[in-house]
């Protein structure tokens, strides 16, 4: 009785209720991801949705009473047509498969020759449409549909590759599913052309596919149940990964504000520090210009008394014009120095003008001897330039009197002007006198020996000066030769412009 019940159900699904059953499944199915789909808003609920719908379109011709038919009634014209429905259903589970293992990231050559190969089966699936709809043939779909067949079957055996390939771990749920559709499918068409051939009942031919329907459906639905579940377990991850990061976040952020608190009040300190410096800074520039007023006061009544006495020497020898020219001179130089004494700075032009008075005074002492030329770059705005004052003269006074004033004649005193860059003035002083290292050792062997601070202190106010300035400033001494016979020092100044 057992086994006449095995065959009652194999052999007649169209009777007993098994097509009924299968219908019922994937309708089930089809609805519920269809459902799914506006939950998640993932197609790929939408496409499975429509891979079993196609499915069941492809049975309904089956029907020729009951509920179903009657329901489908309606419709019936359409569901006349299995083998588009076939296609249909094929083309989704292509697009379903893809995307359930996301091939196109993983795989994009695959990705890319696959959906090539689809689109070119679809073309061919619309022409046999078009020309069934214009001839109104229904062997054109039959015989289009069988065509369609073989490489659909050849494309789908080569699909596998590309599933193996997958390293997602949801692949074996495509890759067995399928291959069970894929076994009964080719088992169900070679047992309904053994039945058709004997002249026999097709209906159990439709037992195996139905079963390979039912199984692939369910290993998808549990694949995409799957799916869902790494979704929420990536999800949950992802959450618990964020509320750990939060926890860092709160911790480093009171670790940061305690640093802050921290380097706040070590700014304060260093804020406190750095006005002491801007103090410090302050006084030891004022200091230094004490000390070159306190210079000046101590060069002036040496220079006077040298300069009158000069000019005494004119008015002795009864000279009375040039007595009467060095005297003016003398007094607009005197004018010059007691109004440098109130300026810090001073216009290049004021500076180069002071310091042809002050070489004209002391050249009185070396009977004109000594020949002063300035040489200044046609370019410079001399009255815009801003220098210290007086800044050039202890130099000129060291090459008159410890490099000129020892030679016997050809005394030349030598200023040359010009811009090093954009940002920075340059000053040449060149003497031709005897030389640092021999005046040095004169002045060694003198007993009376003075020091000289107007060089150190030149140094100093270029210093402060340049603080106001993007450039630096700088002094450079070069010692001249000859065949290693000094022919006198040359002395540059590099002072910042604005």
């Amino acid at each position: 009785m057992e086994e006449g019940l095995t065959s009652y159900f194999f052999n007649y699904p169209f009777q007993n209720g098994f097509l009924t059953f299968t219908i019922g499944i994937l309708f089930i199915l089809s609805v519920f991801h269809f459902l799914l789909y506006f939950q998640h808003k993932d197609k790929l609920y939408l496409l499975y949705s429509g891979y079993t719908f196609f499915i069941i379109f492809s049975q309904l011709h089956h029907f020729t009473e009951g509920f179903i038919y009657e329901l489908f009634l309606p419709i019936q014209k359409v569901t006349q047509y299995p083998m588009v429905a076939t296609e249909l259903y094929f083309v989704i589970y292509v697009l379903f498969t893809f995307k359930f293992l996301d091939i196109k990231t993983e795989l994009p050559k695959w990705h890319k020759w696959s959906f090539k190969v689809l689109y070119a089966i679809i073309v061919y699936c619309l022409i046999v449409v078009f020309i069934y709809v214009f001839k109104g043939n229904i062997e054109i779909l039959l015989e289009g549909y069988f065509y369609f067949t073989i490489p659909m079957t050849l494309f789908g055996l080569v699909l596998y590759i590309p599933f193996f390939k997958s390293e997602s771990p949801l692949k074996y749920y495509v890759i067995i599913g399928s291959l069970i559709l894929f076994i009964t499918s080719v088992w169900s068409i070679l047992y309904y052309f053994k039945l058709q051939n004997n002249e026999q009942s097709i209906e159990p031919s439709y037992s195996i596919l139905y079963i390979g329907f039912i199984l692939e459906n369910v290993l998808f639905s549990l694949g995409l149940g799957h799916k869902q579940k790494l979704i929420l377990d990536d999800r949950n991850s992802s959450k618990n990964q964020l509320i750990k990061q939060l926890k860092e976040n709160d911790e480093l952020r009171k670790k940061i504000q305690a640093q802050l608190e921290q380097d706040v009040k070590q700014l304060s300190k260093q804020a406190e520090i750095e006005k002491l410096e801007a103090i410090k800074m302050k006084y030891d520039k004022e200091l230094a210009e004490l000390k070159v007023s306190a210079l000046r006061s101590q060069m002036n009544p040496h220079f006077i008394f040298n300069s009158l006495n000069a000019i005494k020497r004119y008015i002795i020898d009864n000279e009375k014009e040039n007595a009467v020219f060095y005297l003016n001179k003398f007094s607009k130089l005197i004018r010059k120095i007691l109004a440098s004494t109130t300026e810090k700075e001073t216009s290049l032009d004021e500076e180069l003008e002071t310091m042809q008075l002050y070489v004209n005074i002391e050249n009185i002492r070396f009977n004109n001897s000594i020949d002063f030329k300035i040489d200044i770059d046609d370019t410079l705005n001399l009255s815009a330039i801003k220098l210290p004052s007086l800044i050039t003269q202890p130099f000129i006074e060291n090459a008159i009197w410890h490099g000129l004033s020892l030679k016997e004649d050809n005394r030349k005193l030598h200023l040359n002007i010009q811009k090093s860059n954009e940002n920075q003035l340059k000053i040449d002083i060149v003497d031709n006198g005897i030389g640092r290292q021999k005046s040095t050792e004169i002045k060694n062997k003198k007993l009376l020996k003075r020091t000289s601070l107007g060089v150190k202190l030149s140094e100093e106010r270029l210093k402060h000066f340049s603080e106001n300035y993007e450039n630096s400033s700088n002094i450079y001494f070069t010692d001249l030769y000859d065949k290693n016979v000094p022919i006198g020092t040359k002395v540059t100044l590099l002072i910042p412009l604005n």
